[in-house]
């Protein structure tokens, strides 16, 4: 039987600039944010003894006189606009529940889904007894909030044909605040795997398709069989996803790059080995840290 032995080793502990700015905005409950009354309450933040004070941890957050914090952890808030990767969680009438991780499940209604093949025309009651046919539950689909509630539950659209439902590849799960926002969350890496990065924290790492089938309107998955190299980029991908996750590094198309190609001189399975994660992950920052600066 094989045994993996490892000696501790001293780690140099090397701090990045810019880090001390960053650490100052960072509050935990009960702490003053500050004695101006001239700023507004926001969310996660509560007035005491005209002392604007801190009710959940997180990053101070101003935009003019409003003040916030945003917190480390916690569900997903949606946004109009978001892309998100969600679980059906259950067909209803005319509908379907996905699970976004949210405080509520998403709905995403038939009237909010292409049709296979693309078609333009009312949704029928026969395209209402076939909704199995195009997603049942346990299916993983990629979509775009475009409305919220008043009680914060979501509306999925998938009209674009960027969207739809998901075939093979594998789903990793991280915290929502650690997805960075940008223009796109489709990146198609050059290590030959594709990434979508949901806004809920879901992010689907994916072989590149050769092509895009557009007749299928974005219901066709592909069954062939994943080449073994595909495989590994997946794999190595997602376990720096986990490395950068845990010491709560932003997740973008560059970091996660960056993080694949420092992570090449080692196995697969030894990079979520502690001190090959914090080598991994240290490189990333250096590299992410002399690019913007």
């Amino acid at each position: 039987m094989a045994v993996d032995m490892r000696l501790p080793a001293i780690l140099k502990q090397i701090t990045l600039s810019g880090s001390k700015g960053a650490a100052a905005s960072l509050v935990v409950p009960g702490d003053v944010i500050t004695t101006d009354t001239g700023f507004m309450r926001g969310h996660g933040t509560y007035l005491d003894e005209d002392k604007l004070t801190a009710s959940v941890a997180g990053e101070v957050e101003r935009v003019n006189k409003l003040i916030c914090v945003r917190p480390l952890k916690t569900r997903y808030n949606g946004e109009v606009g978001d892309v998100v990767v969600g679980r059906i969680a259950e067909v209803q009438q005319k509908r379907w529940k996905v699970e976004t991780s949210s405080r509520l499940d998403s709905v995403l209604l038939l009237s909010s889904v292409n049709l296979p093949g693309g078609e333009l025309r009312r949704r029928s009651a026969e395209d209402e007894l076939s909704m199995r046919d195009y997603l049942q539950e346990g299916d993983l689909i990629s979509a775009e909030v475009q409305a919220v509630f008043s009680d914060g539950a979501l509306s999925l659209h998938t009209r674009s044909l960027k969207y739809g439902k998901l075939g093979q590849g594998v789903l990793v799960q991280v915290s929502p605040s650690l997805v960075k926002r940008q223009k796109t969350h489709f990146h198609n890496l050059p290590c030959g795997a594709s990434i979508i990065l949901g806004n809920n924290g879901y992010i689907w790492l994916h072989p590149t398709p050769m092509q895009q089938d557009e007749e299928a309107g974005g219901y066709y998955t592909s069954t062939e069989p994943v080449a073994l190299s595909d495989r590994e980029v997946i794999s190595r991908l997602r376990n720096c996803i986990l490395a950068l996750a845990a010491h709560k590094v932003m997740l973008f198309d560059t970091s996660v790059l960056y993080c694949y190609e420092s992570s090449l001189s080692h196995q697969i399975k030894d990079i979520l080995k502690p001190e090959v994660t914090e080598e991994v992950v240290l490189q990333t920052r250096h590299r992410l840290a002399d690019q913007e600066g």
